[in-house]
């Protein structure tokens, strides 16, 4: 299982697979969540995820099947019919089209339909959790089992224990009473283990299960052959009563084992609890506004684009959409995790799912099903909490040695107990084999860091902070730099007009009309920014000819007769402007933070129109926080250098870079990591994509565009660079979990399987029965994924 060698993370100094896929446990490749638009299908031999490029092909019926690794054809073209059965028939529980099924311990092992996972046993749980989904159909059947075998496992225990006392009068009849409560416990109860057990020895993958069905299959047939045959055993087999039998140890283990299973699944259920309570946020129905004036009640899902919806006070907003008519405050805590309510007015986005006040509202459906926020939040978490950690890749690694280390520890333990142990020496060897085999657990390794980044995944969207994978949770902690970009990120990204400078004996109301209606041709923010204050101001525009958009420089055309000009000095210099006499004033507005924009009539300067983009309300204080806890921050933006120097004065940002293009701002963040430093980069528009894909961690801001939020690692759905310092909190949090579930993993195995093997014997008599090493292991994985769960709290 030797892989290449990776290039060194340097903010970290670990290994880091920059592909998209990964070896499997057979040596092959495995397509990651990235690579999506290259796949074609899936291993019908294992089920894995296999590209499109794959080598390893085999015809069969007209269609071209692809498999991850030369060993799983082999195996398919050994038993082609086999693998084409499974692949095409119906499953026995109905599944929603569409569903997929993914390994809560492999997430690159993902089915169309319900099985266990062909590399740890593990039961495939669906990728979306439904809420109306009736609990896990494994849960359920394990259940079953358990309750229905449990009297005669503890029948079967009662009897071992009393023993001759009681039966001796009865002789053999004792032992073939225990055979008989037993032997439906096993076979029974017991069925789905050595399914699991018979799968990973078929696939060549040893797990939990290979030495579960070990331990109670030897302990089974050892009590088997010594009730109907006892004469085939020598004499260092016999105890005082004959050749023992351990029909007790093997039914109690089936029994531990299901409760151990038990817990783990309902433990494990509680970490979709997260994105249960989102999908549990959209409301069922929407009032739809009919063309009358009347309105309706109609499912949510009747809902069209465009459709315009009354919310009344007290109801959730049922989708994304902007308000048209009416004024309130909504609470937004569900999807942003900030606690005050949101001002709310015409021209305003409200988001699905959030909570209207006590005003009423109309608003436009924009975004629904898929594209609303919620969705894409929802869909978020589920990507992530199927990510895997850098850190796992370790536990995986270790988790596939550790099991054939084990059942050579079995052998050993076996014939070392039988050889020189005190008699009867092979009882002694059957009973501390089978424990070795039991205490064991690979599971616990294999559950430490999936449980840890599902749950912190979920708690943290709850916080308004989305991680795309469990690589990101790894890294923040780690961030000591951080690049801002300016504008929606320092800043509203909304500006506003702040003030005029005329000249020429014109008066303000005049210039701004005429600016106004030469705008009205333009979607710039500014241009935006200048017409709602016109608006504001009652201005009546007039109609503009011939307009123009110079990109990057302004706007022209024709109002009224006039040519106007409205942009930088670059544009005024281009057609002859003179424009010395108003630098000064440019200079005094730009110190303000402002941008300055030239005006002209028929080639006369004749004022300065000076807009602004406010700095977020929130934005100095996460800036300090940030400092305070050892971040350097950067600035880089396209803004001009004056406009940004500004700004970083106001919020005590150091290092700025102004005038940035955005393949200069990638350049900026691979200078800062060629320093050795950890980066991250946070900003909100599509000029930002190029950095936010070249840091170590890409943050954007959940009000920008989907580009940004695509090209980065973290979303903060608010906006508000205060997520930064929670999802940096959530990430200390979610990894020392990891480590904490990782060294209780690596501790238990390391203690448990020399004292289930007798190392204690010599020195106090202490010998560990293989009942108690059951319990030691089903309570072992419980453990993990309790301390998991703690992270609901704590992240």
């Amino acid at each position: 299982m030797q892989t290449p060698p990776k290039p060194t993370d340097h903010c970290h100094g670990t290994e880091v697979n920059n592909e998209s896929c990964e070896a499997s446990a057979h040596g092959g490749r495995i397509a990651g969540d990235n690579d999506a638009e290259t796949l074609s299908d899936r291993d019908p031999v294992c089920g894995m995820v296999v590209r499109a490029d794959s080598t390893f092909v085999s015809a069969v019926g007209g269609r071209t099947l692809r498999f991850c690794s030369p060993q799983c054809l082999q195996r398919f073209q050994q038993e082609p019919q086999k693998y084409l059965a499974d692949r095409t028939s119906a499953p026995d529980d109905p599944v929603e089209p569409g569903q997929q099924f993914v390994c809560p311990m492999h997430p690159d092992v993902i089915r169309d339909r319900p099985g266990n996972c062909p590399r740890c046993g593990m039961a495939l749980e669906p990728m979306m959790p439904s809420l109306d989904a009736d609990g896990s159909p494994e849960l359920r059947d394990f259940q079953r089992r358990f309750w229905w075998s449990l009297p005669f496992s503890l029948a079967v225990l009662v009897i071992a224990m009393l023993g001759e006392s009681i039966w001796k009068e009865w002789g053999s009849t004792r032992i073939w009473l225990e055979l008989l409560l037993a032997t439906p416990v096993i076979i029974w109860a017991g069925g789905p283990f050595f399914g699991r057990w018979l799968d990973s020895i078929r696939e060549r993958s040893p797990n939990m299960w290979t030495l579960i069905g070990t331990g109670v299959g030897a302990a089974y047939a050892y009590s088997l052959v010594a009730t109907i045959a006892p004469g085939l055993f020598p004499e260092a087999f016999r105890g005082h009563g004959g050749v023992s039998v351990y029909y007790e140890a093997a039914a109690i283990i089936v029994s531990l084992t299901l409760l151990g299973q038990i817990l783990e699944l309902q433990a494990r259920q509680s970490t979709s609890a997260a994105i249960r309570s989102l999908l549990g946020l959209a409301p069922k129905t929407a009032r739809r506004l009919r063309d009358d004036g009347s309105d309706e009640d109609i499912p949510l899902s009747h809902v069209h684009q465009g459709d315009r919806l009354r919310v009344r006070p007290g109801e959730k907003v049922p989708v994304d959409g902007e308000v048209l008519e009416g004024r309130s405050v909504v609470d937004e805590s569900m999807l942003t995790g900030e606690p005050i309510p949101v001002q709310k007015g015409p021209g305003d986005p409200v988001m699905g799912a959030t909570l209207n006040g006590s005003g009423s509202l109309v608003i436009r459906a924009d975004r629904l099903g898929r594209d609303s926020l919620l969705a894409q939040i929802v869909q978020l978490v589920a990507q992530a909490q199927r990510s895997r950690a850098p850190m796992q890749r370790m536990a995986d690694l270790v988790s596939y040695w550790f099991v054939l280390a084990v059942l050579w520890a079995a052998i050993i333990t076996f014939l070392a107990w039988g050889m020189y142990g005190p008699q009867p020496s092979w009882t002694y060897a059957i009973v501390n084999a089978v424990a070795v085999l039991i205490i064991a657990c690979p599971c616990a390794l294999g559950l430490a860091t999936p449980m840890s980044v599902m749950v912190a995944t979920g708690s943290a969207a709850q916080r308004g902070v989305l991680f795309r994978d469990a690589e990101a949770i790894e890294r923040l902690r780690l961030v000591d730099t951080i690049i801002v970009d300016k504008t929606g990120t320092l800043t509203e990204g909304r500006p506003r007009f702040q003030s005029i400078a005329v000249f020429n004996g014109w008066g303000e109301n005049d210039l701004l009309r005429l600016a106004a209606s030469l705008d009205q041709g333009s979607e710039h923010p500014l241009a935006e920014a200048i017409l709602a204050e016109a608006r504001a101001r009652q201005l009546v525009l007039a109609p503009v000819s011939e307009f123009e958009s110079v990109i990057g420089l302004g706007v022209r055309g024709q109002v009224e007769g006039h040519d106007l000009l409205l942009g930088n000095a670059t544009l005024m210099h281009d057609h002859g402007v003179e424009i010395e006499h108003a630098i000064e004033t440019s200079a005094r507005l730009l110190v303000n933070g402002a941008s300055v924009m030239y005006f002209a009539i028929d080639q006369r300067l004749i004022g300065l129109l000076a807009v602004a983009d406010p700095i977020k309300a929130t934005t100095p204080d996460a800036i300090t926080a940030l400092q305070r806890a050892g971040i350097r921050v950067v600035m880089a933006t396209g803004d001009s250098r004056s406009t940004a120097e500004s700004v970083a004065r106001h919020l005590g940002i150091d290092e700025v870079h102004g005038e940035v293009r955005p393949q200069q701002k990638a350049a900026l963040v691979e200078a800062l990591k060629g320093e050795g430093r950890c980066v991250a980069m946070a900003g909100d528009g599509i000029n930002d994509a190029p950095a936010l894909a070249a840091a170590d961690v890409g943050i954007a801001m959940g009000t920008g565009t989907d580009v940004a939020m695509s090209s980065a690692q973290v979303t903060l759905v608010k906006g508000d660079l205060r997520g930064i310092l929670r999802a940096r909190q959530i990430s200390e949090a979610t990894v020392s979990n990891m480590k904490q579930n990782l060294l209780f993993a690596f501790v238990y195995n390391a203690l448990g399987v020399p004292i289930a093997a007798g190392v204690l014997f010599p020195f106090w008599g202490w010998l560990l029965s293989p009942m108690l090493a059951a319990l030691a292991m089903s309570l072992s994985s419980v453990s993990v994924v309790v301390n998991a769960l703690r992270l609901r709290s704590a992240a």
